[in-house]
């Protein structure tokens, strides 16, 4: 059974950062695709970024390019989210999500539907 946990969630003032994880079991990354995704009160959910443990590539929505890396730890089969110049929009429950390498990163990651195992989800509030 696929399980995907997060954590690192919390409060941080602007410009602050966050370091997210998602730790996953009952499946090894290899051909997925990992997401970070988020939503805010009465938003739609947003693909923020995505990574192939495959070949490694990535997909950043354009409203983080620049203050957010995704990476993984494919020995702990973790991926990582590391949030840097946080701004108030930035303030959602973060969830991350797999799916399996049946497209490209950025196809998948714009596409959160396609993506069928689901963490709880972490909140992360930007506020001064």
């Amino acid at each position: 059974q696929v399980q995907l946990v997060e954590s690192g969630g919390g409060l941080v003032q602007p410009g602050g950062s966050l370091r997210l994880s998602c730790a996953a079991s009952g499946f090894t990354l290899d051909y997925y695709v990992i997401g970070w995704f988020r939503q805010a009160p009465g938003k739609e959910r947003e693909g923020v970024s995505c990574i192939s443990k495959s070949d490694g590539s990535t997909y950043y929505a354009d409203s983080v390019k620049g203050r957010f890396t995704i990476s993984r730890d494919n020995a702990k089969n973790t991926v990582y989210l590391q949030m840097n110049s946080l701004k108030p929009e930035d303030t959602a429950v973060y969830y991350c999500a797999a799916v399996p390498l049946i497209s490209t990163v950025q196809a998948l990651c714009v596409t959160s539907r396609l993506f069928g195992s689901w963490g709880q989800g972490t909140q992360v509030t930007v506020s001064s």
